[in-house]
């Protein structure tokens, strides 16, 4: 057998195997020989079947099987110990049927090959970096919404504003009729609000939906209509009234802080605006960190220059999956994921130069720790480490398990490496600004 390799450019391959008798007779007759045995053929007693007559009836079937089954073995053998970066897998290329009557074969076989490239982590223009405060405004809302929550409800008769309103919302052509409770100061629309304001329990009142609440979305949640009929819904609806209650907040007492963090964690005002502060902070630090990654990811793709097979990709994606694809749909498919193949490319380049790699040991304690937090969640502060060992070998033994923890950890390795190689500048906002500047586009 003889393998070789034309190179067309710097990106594509043809690789040519050249299969000869002898590389496969030996195979194909032990095989044949073993069939002659148990064999079961009309006429012949078992073991006794002319051996023509099994060449006959599946030699063709086992030539094929075991020259396919070399073919692969070669190729996979060659591309290891040439330390070939290919893309996709190796495509046939061969456009005639093969002759599988004559003793010699040839293959020919396309290959995408890996661009070589360099990468600057730490690029020209810096990338922001946001630390999330919990300004003011957002703490105290905090507060009033807590107190609201462990608060006491207070039945009314007529609707005041901050009151909380309970009724049923119907609409015959639309097929309305859903119950529902809402905060007055869920309805936006003026006009409709000054309808509601002063009804009272048992009134029915006709409302518009245009602009009734804030979002188009509230359609769905309030008047349970589908995410296309909840888009510029513009109809009247009636509203039958059936309870209205004032929200008495709860007092700022010990037995309150105790209630919602535990005896003693928080005694004064103060620390209770604190632990919000600090709780709301800790949770932005994960949208943060996930928009810095975002903004690395397409700075690395848009700053790291190099060409990609793409005429080859596009033929490995028409024919590579579960349902092949047109040329026009494996081109539009490969526009999709260039991007994301781009990244790839990119990041393992990255964990190769810098050894980024997430080993047994570190997984392990990964998931440890993710035992202790869940733990702690339940009120079970110090669990031995022989408790903490059993639990993680169970989930080391779960692949799906593995495969996500690992996922989890390799992100969070490589979130560190930008953090600390990347070109960064940190900008300290509130969360509405971080919402506003970071996804108003």
């Amino acid at each position: 057998m003889e393998i070789t390799k034309k190179d067309i450019d710097s990106l594509n391959a043809v690789l040519t195997v050249a299969i000869k008798e002898e590389d496969y007779s030996e195979k194909v007759q032990k095989i044949l020989k073993d069939y002659r045995k148990t064999a079961n053929i009309p006429g012949f007693r078992k073991g006794h079947v002319p051996m023509g007559m099994v060449k006959k009836q599946y030699g063709k079937a086992v030539l094929i099987e075991e020259v396919n089954k070399i073919l692969q073995e070669a190729i996979h053998n060659y591309l290891t110990e040439e330390k070939l970066d290919v893309l996709g897998n190796p495509l046939p290329k061969n456009d005639v049927e093969i002759d599988w009557n004559t003793p010699d074969f040839s293959f020919e076989f396309e290959l995408g090959l890996s661009p070589e490239f360099e990468v600057d982590v730490k690029g020209k223009k810096a990338i922001t970096h946001y630390h999330i405060v919990a300004d003011e405004k957002m703490i105290n809302d905090q507060v009033t919404s807590i107190r609201k929550q462990y608060g006491k409800l207070i039945a009314k008769t007529e609707i005041e504003k901050g009151d909380e309103i309970t009724g049923t919302f119907t609409n015959e052509e639309k097929g309305i009729n859903k119950n529902t409770s809402f905060s007055l100061d869920v309805i936006k629309g003026k006009t409709q609000l000054k309808k509601i304001m002063g009804a009272k329990v048992g009134d029915t009142i006709t409302l518009k939906t245009k602009g009734l609440f804030a979002d188009d979305h509230q359609n769905q949640t309030y008047l349970d209509v589908s995410h296309d009929d909840a888009h510029g819904l513009d109809i009247e609806v009636n509203f039958e009234i059936k309870e209205v209650n004032k929200r008495e907040m709860a007092e700022l007492n010990q037995d309150f802080y105790d209630k919602i963090f535990g005896k003693d964690v928080v005694k004064t005002e103060e620390e209770l605006k604190a632990k919000i502060k600090e709780d709301a902070e800790k949770q932005f630090v994960q949208q943060s960190d996930q928009k810095l990654m975002d903004e690395v990811v397409e700075a690395l793709i848009v700053n790291t220059k190099f060409d990609l097979p793409s005429e080859f990709l596009t033929k490995w994606i028409q024919v590579s999956g579960e349902n092949p694809m047109t040329e026009q749909e494996a081109k539009a498919e490969y526009e999709r994921s260039e991007k994301g193949l781009r990244f790839q490319l990119i990041e393992g380049k990255i964990r190769q130069e810098h050894n980024i790699q997430v080993s047994f040991d570190e997984l392990k304690d990964y998931s440890k720790n993710m035992i202790k937090a869940q733990m702690a969640q339940y009120g079970q502060l110090n669990p031995s480490e022989e408790e903490l060992d059993s639990i993680a070998a169970r989930i080391m033994s779960n692949q799906e398990e593995v495969k996500r923890l690992s996922e989890q950890l390799n992100s969070q390795k490589l979130l560190a490496f930008f953090k600390e190689n990347a070109k960064l500048k940190v900008k300290e906002v509130s969360y509405d600004k971080f919402i506003k500047e970071a996804y108003s586009n």
